[in-house]
């Protein structure tokens, strides 16, 4: 404030912020248009302030070109409109995918199935028996609904779930090793999105971190020479964000537990993007699976519940009935439960692996990672002939061969051949078309390369090209 009264106005500017109209008038304004009926006051209100503010800056910024007529009421309505439409428009909202990251972290991650999507319908309008037995008539545990499934699948004695994978590492952690020592292999200090580290996670668990081995290579020798009286855990963390090649070596889980059953010390492993399927039969890198977590003797393994798995956010524990009642013992897991519409969303996920082969066609991300080149192909040719019967002159359209990207931090080398649709504009760059693209409704999230706006159709569906053709004939109008 003391600055802005500091600053020195000439006479045009003085005469604008004369003409600016106050929020009461422009409130008086709106009573006359009926686009503003059923909105509620806080919001007018709101949206006035912001546009009166949005003018006065923008009259004390010389730079920017404010007239009278910017003033006018029509003019000073139409913000207001553009104000009122933001302001009610949700925040989390739906995006078209066409990046070609299928588990993309910041698009939401996996899709949920159809058959989820109906029960979480079902579960959040309705009451349900979250942690009431039917059996009996007494309450309950809300773990019970997923947790014979998970066994069921896993092969595990026991399970339980959290809010996310993180939860579940810090969880099982606290419990089983806080104030004790536990050993990883340098080679598995990993660091995943948002700076969630294992050496961190492992400090606010109390527990003490034992580093052994180095970066590239780690033998059972050295988990054997640093094992002492305080060891609490045995720890390995899958590398799923990253990968070591050449010179390399690392100890295997089932190694761990033939030292862990030796030394009396339990043995946990950070699957972190869990799956239930292996990915080498469609042709893509080997991924261990949970299955073969548990069958190696693992007492805990935790996983997600979205990225490969395709459910909701979650955490996951399995392992040994001990071990794992332990760990729903402890006081932090009630800051960490899951809530009913993840666990009736998870469920109904889960029940999809007890035939693999229908997860795979009925959850998307499993589908969208295995589905064959020529359907992707057909996708492509289908949005590419949408384009050019636009019959742009200024417009150049083509068909690539690209890679997509498994994304979510799994299988990081893994690339995935793919048909994409580029799009180049005469007198327009690429960041300005991608920028427009995402502002559309709903938004479409490109890539750009080669000076290319850049749609994979990997991540796209058959009825999503119809919603990008108009978003670009609308844009084609402008340009």
């Amino acid at each position: 404030m003391n600055n802005r009264k500091k600053m020195k106005l000439n006479e045009k500017q003085q005469t604008l912020l004369r003409t600016l109209p106050g929020v009461d008038h422009i409130l008086e304004l709106i009573k006359t248009e009926p686009f503003f009926e059923n909105i509620p006051k806080t919001v007018l209100v709101r949206s006035a302030r912001t546009v009166v503010e949005n003018f006065r800056m923008g009259i004390l910024d010389s730079n920017q070109n404010i007239t009278e007529k910017s003033l006018s009421d029509n003019c000073v309505l139409e913000q207001v409109k553009a104000q009122v439409k933001t302001a009610m428009t949700p925040n989390l909202r739906r995006v078209i995918n066409a990046t070609g990251v299928v588990v993309h972290t910041n698009l939401g991650r996996s899709l949920l199935a159809a058959d989820a999507v109906e029960n979480l319908m079902t579960i959040a309008s309705r009451y349900s028996n979250l942690e009431f037995d039917l059996s009996v008539g007494k309450r309950g545990s809300r773990y019970s609904c997923v947790e014979d499934i998970l066994c069921e699948i896993s092969g595990a004695e026991a399970a339980m779930v959290v809010n996310n994978n993180a939860g579940a590492v810090l969880l099982s952690l606290e419990t089983l090793a806080r104030g004790k020592e536990v050993i990883v292999s340098r080679g598995e200090l990993v660091e995943i999105g948002g700076s969630f580290r294992i050496p961190d996670v492992m400090a606010k668990s109390g527990a003490i971190l034992k580093e052994v081995g180095t970066t590239n290579r780690t033998h059972p020798k050295d988990y054997e020479n640093a094992i002492r009286d305080d060891t609490g855990l045995l720890l390995k963390v899958h590398k799923s964000n990253y990968d070591i090649v050449g010179f390399s070596a690392e100890v295997s889980l089932r190694q761990m537990v033939v030292l862990g059953a030796k030394h009396r010390i339990p043995v946990m492993e950070d699957l972190g993007s869990g799956s239930f399927i292996d990915f080498s039969k469609y042709g893509m890198i080997k991924e261990g699976t949970v299955q073969e977590s548990v069958a190696a003797g693992a007492d805990v393994v935790t996983f997600s519940g979205d990225k490969l798995l395709g459910g909701p956010q979650a955490g996951v524990i399995v392992g040994k009935k001990e071990m794992i009642a332990q760990i729903r013992q402890n006081p932090i897991n009630r800051a960490l439960r899951i809530d009913r519409l993840t666990l009736g969303a998870l469920e109904s996920t889960l029940r999809l692996y007890r035939d693999p082969e229908k997860a795979v066609e009925a959850i998307p991300t499993l589908r969208m990672l295995t589905c064959s080149y020529p359907s992707i192909e057909t996708k492509a040719k289908q949005l590419c002939d949408m384009l050019k019967r636009l019959n742009n002159p200024n417009v150049y359209i083509e068909m690539t061969n690209r890679s997509s990207r498994v994304g979510g931090g799994a299988l990081p080398l893994q690339e995935l051949p793919s048909k994409c649709v580029g799009v180049r504009v005469k007198g327009m760059s690429a960041n300005a078309i991608e920028r427009f693209m995402r502002k559309n409704t709903p938004p479409v999230i490109g890539r750009i390369e080669d000076d290319f706006f850049i749609m994979d159709l990997r991540t796209i569906e058959t009825d999503e090209l119809l919603i990008i053709k108009t978003a670009f004939d609308n844009m084609f109008r402008e340009v």
